[in-house]
């Protein structure tokens, strides 16, 4: 009896040693579907070396890709192009103020969102203003601003986005 509750209690912790590692690999490259292989092309040399973790986004993003309409996929194109053009000191920085909107709780994430879109959905003329009155000001100032904002009510807010 004690050596049968032995080999289950090793069963079990060897269960959940199993179970910890998760589905393992994934799939290398000859089990990717045709038309996964010919969208990721470009990485079938690196493939079998890539951590799971790079596989996985890479595959969600063959996804997306697949699914996107001509419109989606030119402007994902125009917007990759100018990433690319970016300096490599300037995509270190958006890489690193990405990070840290990540970590962010959601509801400080939607805030920011709801900001842009609010930005976004302004005229090009008021929004160069916008840009032009930001970039005018001093560091201390900007710092003003952003302690300001986070200190007004909603109805605060709205009346001070009329301006």
């Amino acid at each position: 009896m004690n050596r049968f509750l032995r080999l289950l209690i090793t069963v079990a912790m060897l269960s959940v040693a199993v179970m910890a590692w998760g589905e393992g690999p994934g799939p290398s490259w000859d089990q990717l579907p045709r038309d996964e292989q010919q969208m990721l092309k470009p990485f079938k040399d690196r493939w079998e070396r890539m951590p799971q973790e790079k596989r996985d986004r890479l595959r969600r993003g063959a996804e997306r890709w697949r699914t996107m309409t001509p419109e989606e996929r030119s402007e994902a194109q125009e917007r990759y192009r100018r990433w690319k053009a970016l300096p490599p000191e300037q995509r270190e920085m958006i890489r690193k103020r990405f990070s840290e909107f990540r970590k962010l709780p959601p509801e400080e994430q939607e805030k920011i969102r709801s900001r842009y879109r609010w930005y976004r959905s302004l005229p090009p003329e008021q929004r160069r203003v916008l840009r032009e009155k930001w970039h005018g000001m001093t560091p201390e100032e900007r710092q003003g601003m952003r302690e300001r904002w986070h200190t007004m009510s909603p109805e605060e807010r709205q009346e001070f986005q009329k301006r």
